[in-house]
């Protein structure tokens, strides 16, 4: 029902959901009253259900649960490469940098921070999302996808993580040097799929 009402910006009404879901009204308003009494659904003036407020709160516990499990493979990723690695989600028409690790053993490297947002254009973390979007779930042939212009004041190599519903992201590395992608696309695209397999 969520997923109906996500779909309907105008809101539905009971009798409307009860059509798109294909169950009679008086199971659908015991579930809405359900719903609206925990904040996961509200009702306007006009009757009209529309998404509510509480899917913010169920939203933010999402972040720690991606966060940790990303986590052990990217600073695994960070240490192989001696670059900073980073889990890239898609926020609205943003990159996000959800999760960043800076390889401990490096004497140079880039400063990145958690929280970071940029067009999905700018950089390879952006562009690895993107290129996904366009494969429509086929896997991209290589895998990764590099940004070699120094957009950001730094080089990039990422692969998007795929077959997590309702996520989109990638995985990526920054160096302030060149990265050799023939040795790098495949330590990202491995990191990307085991963080894949842990989520789903």
């Amino acid at each position: 029902m969520l997923e109906v009402v996500a779909e309907a910006p105008d809101g539905l009404t009971v009798s409307e959901l009860a059509a798109a879901l294909g169950i009679g009204r008086t199971v659908v308003y015991r579930l809405v009253v359900t719903l609206e009494h925990h904040a996961l659904i509200r009702r306007g003036p006009d009757g009209r259900c529309r998404l509510g407020l509480g899917l913010l709160a169920m939203g933010r516990q999402v972040q720690p649960v991606v966060r940790d499990t990303a986590l052990p493979a990217l600073r695994l990723l960070a240490e192989a490469v001696g670059a900073t690695a980073v889990l890239t989600i898609v926020d609205g028409q943003e990159a996000l940098a959800a999760v960043v690790v800076e390889p401990a053993r490096s004497d140079v490297h880039v400063a990145y921070r958690s929280g970071l947002r940029h067009p999905l254009e700018v950089g390879a973390g952006g562009r690895a999302i993107l290129a996904a979007r366009t494969a429509a779930g086929r896997p991209l042939e290589p895998a990764w996808v590099v940004s070699n212009d120094g957009s950001q004041g730094a080089f990039g190599i990422a692969v998007p993580v795929l077959g997590v519903p309702g996520l989109e992201a990638s995985v990526g590395v920054l160096a302030l040097r060149e990265l050799n992608e023939a040795e790098v696309g495949p330590r990202v695209a491995r990191a990307a799929g085991e963080i894949s397999r842990a989520l789903r």
